[in-house]
């Protein structure tokens, strides 16, 4: 039975979704489908994790690439680094040699950060959806990863963004971006309006049969929709099957993953949804991605046997490790950072838990809107203060802070395009460093542990910290005494970074790509944790075996190339929610090695 989302598919097919739940997979899927019934298709990353070519086993780069294995279907990945640098030069090459040095630096570095990386990618594939000769003769075009509401939002901000640029300078980290837009603004409007018309523009929410991926999606949608892009489908994918027998844990998995199909959010019930089946094996070549659409379970021969662990590398730890080294000081800023669905909000809180039980004053706080701490912790601890940095609140202080000193000097026409600019979503981010600057400082006198936003805010967030730092090392001088929060992210003695991700390709080539950036940060990750490992599981369940097996590779590399500290958690029967449950991560003893 062909997949609701692939009836009278429009031209251009838009994925999107948290890193790990299978939008990839679902997007080289449907590209093969379309081209085995006689379309010509162009397959389009936008990802910056982009595993396309591995999945079709062939290298696919910044140009239009055939896959000769099936007919009819190309593909390409924008390179999101080549996409900024391009633009950059585009920007400032136009000024370079008439403006004063000085004022050059000052847009380059407006320039640097993830904003401009997310509107230069934009802007590569703007091409795509108004009528480029490049994709002139495709029937469709399957684009792996959507633009952001942050990002078409940024598109359609009104105003002169060149003139305000001379006035603010740099308020807001997205105005270097934006003062190259108004030479293109009608183009990005024809491309806003594309992905607004049904008639060329479906939206696919990929998600997994889990509450914080349908959080994801539910707010994706609500996001893309108040901005004008409607046609939307659901894809929930990699859903368990009944078992077959009386596994524990696949029992669990199952009954979990029914209840959330059951009360899906208002907003996404009615949208059209199709589940697809959990595989056996990782969806890597043209027989795997030609079977995801197929109703069943392939597993074969696996030596049916006690439900045991599969046995973990040699090197894994338990979570409880990390926390008896953490516990060596009394004080210091631990950070989890990963994607979004990863588990950071639980392992941080778990960790918090330890700590504070130790005797620690402990200090667990989120950059995360979607994160839901209370609702984890369940209940309290002595010595453990929770708290959100709240974007919303954090953000309406920024404004009427700037509002109330650089608005009071500026005539009508200047408070106008000032408070224009303060409606920028790239405001919330300058709102939300400032309270993590002070969340920063507060480690020095005890531990903060610190569930970062997904991996996109966070380097949002990281690009303000080196700005910040940037500017006060250019007022102050390199014999200046003064600590940036970026000099503290860089104290390997004062933070230690933890990046979390699953055992499964997808999440661990991102977490790869975060532990790079993080590096060209100055900033060297102290750990690393594997979430929800089958591996580390006990189970008698022949499909979670096997994937199981499939996971020892993803897991072995975290632990040979990565980071020589790594933990591994297993896949639990039922969620760690409460005091209780939180702290059994931390005791759990370590599981047989092989």
């Amino acid at each position: 039975m062909i997949p609701t989302f692939l009836l009278d598919v429009p031209r251009y097919v838009f994925l999107t979704g948290k890193g790990g739940v299978g939008k990839t997979s679902v997007a080289c899927a449907t590209a093969i489908h379309l081209a085995r019934h006689g379309k010509r298709v162009l397959l389009v990353s936008t990802d910056p994790a982009s595993n396309v070519g591995q999945v079709f086993g062939l290298h696919i780069g910044n140009t239009i690439t055939e896959v000769l294995a099936v007919p009819g279907l190309s593909a390409l990945e924008i390179d999101p680094d080549q996409a900024a640098e391009a633009y950059r030069a585009r920007i400032v090459g136009p000024v370079r040699g008439l403006l004063p040095e000085s004022e050059v630096k000052v847009i380059e570095e407006q320039l640097s950060g993830a904003c401009t990386t997310e509107i230069a990618s934009f802007n590569e594939f703007t091409g795509l959806l108004t009528g480029d000769e490049a994709v002139a003769g495709f029937d469709h075009v399957v684009f792996d990863t959507a633009p952001t509401g942050h990002t078409i939002r940024l598109l359609q901000l009104p105003g002169s963004w060149t003139d305000f640029l001379n006035e603010g300078k740099g308020d807001a980290s997205c105005l270097g971006p934006l003062a190259g837009l108004d030479r293109q603004r009608t183009v990005y409007a024809e491309a806003v309006a594309a992905l607004g018309d049904p008639a060329r523009t479906r939206l696919v929410l990929v998600t997994r049969a889990q509450r914080a991926a349908v959080a994801e999606i539910e707010r994706t949608h609500a996001e893309l929709a108040a901005l004008g892009v409607r046609e939307q489908h659901v894809i929930v994918n990699a859903v368990m099957p009944r078992p077959a027998g009386s596994d524990e844990l696949a029992t669990a998995v199952f009954e979990r993953e029914q209840a959330v199909l059951a009360d899906l959010p208002p907003a996404l019930r009615d949208l059209p949804t199709d589940v697809l089946a959990l595989k056996g094996d990782n969806m890597v070549g043209l027989d795997a991605l030609g079977s995801l659409f197929e109703p069943g379970v392939d597993v074969d021969a696996l030596d049916d046997g006690p439900a045991r662990p599969v046995g973990i590398p040699a090197g894994a730890e338990v979570l409880g490790a990390l926390v008896d080294e953490l516990a060596r000081a009394d004080h210091g800023l631990v950070m989890f950072m990963g994607k979004g669905g990863v588990g950071k909000t639980t392992i941080a809180a778990a960790v918090a838990v330890a700590l504070a039980g130790r005797g620690l004053d402990v200090h667990l706080t989120t950059t995360d809107p979607a994160a839901h701490l209370t609702e984890t912790l369940a209940g309290t601890v002595p010595g453990l203060e929770v708290s959100r940095i709240d974007p919303v609140a954090a953000t309406e202080r920024y404004r009427e802070t700037v509002l109330r000193t650089k608005g009071a000097t500026l005539d009508d026409a200047g408070r106008a395009a000032l408070e224009e600019d303060l409606r920028s979503p790239c405001t919330e981010e300058i709102a939300v460093f400032q309270a993590f600057s002070r969340a920063v400082n507060e480690a020095k006198q005890r531990f903060v542990v610190m569930d970062t936003a997904p991996t996109g805010h966070t380097l949002l967030l990281l690009d303000a910290t080196g700005s910040y730092h940037r500017d006060v090392v250019r007022q102050m001088g390199q014999g200046g005494a003064y600590t940036t929060p970026m000099m503290r992210l860089q104290d390997a003695d004062y933070t230690k970074v933890v990046v979390v991700t699953l055992p499964e390709a997808t999440p661990v080539l991102e977490a790869e790509g975060l532990q790079a950036d993080l590096r060209r940060a100055g900033i060297e990750p102290w750990a690393w944790v594997v979430n929800n490992s089958l591996t580390a599981a006990t189970t008698s369940d022949l499909l979670l075996r096997r994937r199981a097996e499939n996971e020892r590779a993803e897991i072995a590399k975290v632990l040979v190339e990565e980071s020589h500290r790594c933990a591994l958690i297993p896949l639990l029967a039922r969620e760690p929610v409460g005091v209780p449950a939180l702290a059994a991560l931390t005791t759990t003893a370590a599981p047989a090695t092989i």
